[in-house]
């Protein structure tokens, strides 16, 4: 984990793409759509059926590391509305078992705008916490600091003449988007004309790499 403030307030960003907010013992996560391999599968693009359990099993070793007590998903944590229904039994079980345990919220994105509990939890569109908002998208109009994710940004760079793409947080001084942290998501590229126009000018790219946070400058 690495240190990471923002607004006013101290986080620690996780290579894996969560950051973790101390003060409040709330690990947060973007993006997760879980039962996107379903989603595809029941329209005849069959893709291995095991992507919400491998986000699941990731997410509860980041709440056993942490020690985290409360859980905050920043939206589209199911690929569609009716994702939670089509859990197997063994990812719905490992779920159920961590918003049982956990202060977990939904907040509600693109994606999964109807979704309807199943699996445990509270839902929201969205939330503001210690005098940070917390939603799926962040809205360029928006003044108050901002936490958001929707854009699964991804920085891609030159390395020794090949290119390496991670995901990455981007932040301003007023907004930081997380990255899809979810094992089936794809990416936009950082430096992308819809994530400019969200976030502002003077956007740096994070990443969270070998005990170091990592800074590159977005170009608007």
């Amino acid at each position: 984990m690495v240190p990471l403030s923002f607004a006013g307030h101290e986080f620690m960003a996780l290579p894996e793409g969560a950051l973790y907010w101390p003060a409040r013992r709330a690990l947060l996560v973007a993006d997760l759509h879980f039962e996107k391999a379903s989603w595809f599968a029941a329209r005849g693009q069959m893709l291995p059926p095991y992507d919400s359990i491998a986000t699941l099993s990731e997410l509860e070793a980041l709440v056993l590391r942490t020690d985290a007590r409360e859980l905050w998903c920043l939206g589209d944590s199911f690929h569609d509305s009716l994702g939670c229904e089509r859990l197997p039994d063994r990812a719905r079980a490992l779920l159920t078992g961590l918003t049982g345990r956990l202060d977990w919220r939904w907040i509600t994105g693109n994606h999964d705008s109807r979704f309807v509990d199943h699996c445990g939890g509270t839902i929201l569109e969205e939330a503001e916490v210690d005098g940070l908002l917390l939603r799926h998208e962040a809205d360029p109009r928006e003044l108050r600091p901002e936490l958001s994710g929707h854009f699964h940004p991804k920085l891609r760079v030159s390395v020794r003449g090949r290119q390496v793409s991670r995901r990455c947080f981007v932040a301003t001084g007023a907004k930081l988007i997380l990255p899809a942290f979810g094992a089936l998501t794809g990416g936009l590229d950082a430096h992308h004309p819809e994530i400019v126009r969200a976030v502002g000018r003077r956007a740096e790219a994070l990443i969270a790499l070998n005990g170091k946070l990592l800074r590159f400058p977005i170009a608007a």
